[in-house]
């Protein structure tokens, strides 16, 4: 397992965490949602992404994905100063989950980032239909 592809599954895996422990939040639905996509995403991009490169209308709707985040992000900035001290999110929900699309947003851009490194083309076009590495 290359690098990349072990820090795209342990960010997927943080996103399903954060998607887990919205379990008692009377908003959950909601923040389930907007943890689980990022984490869709990064698995999308991991193990599949020779679909996701051949599909225009997964490319766009990856970048609308990101967009979106990024207005959630600009919409849920935390107006508490000094936001990313401890002493503040332990107490102000809204910093916390201000940061948690923080780090959403974070997600979602490394999803991105990764199909458009040189080497996600190269191992995009070796895979034969099967998903096997061809021999070269």
């Amino acid at each position: 397992m290359n690098p990349m592809r072990a820090v795209n599954v342990i960010l997927g895996l943080l996103m399903v965490a954060f998607a887990g422990v919205q379990y008692n939040d009377p908003d959950m639905p909601q923040w389930v949602l907007l943890y689980i996509v990022p984490a869709l995403w990064m698995y999308a991009v991991t193990f599949r992404l020779q679909s996701v490169l051949r599909s225009a209308d997964l490319m766009r709707l990856m970048w609308a994905s990101v967009a979106f985040y990024i207005g959630t992000v600009v919409y849920y900035w935390p107006a508490v100063p000094n936001f990313w001290l401890k002493e503040v999110w332990m107490v102000e929900e809204t910093a916390r989950e201000g940061m948690g699309l923080m780090i959403a947003l974070v997600v979602m851009l490394v999803a991105a980032a990764s199909t458009q490194l040189p080497s996600a083309e190269r191992r995009a076009k070796t895979r034969n239909p099967t998903g096997q590495a061809r021999q070269t």
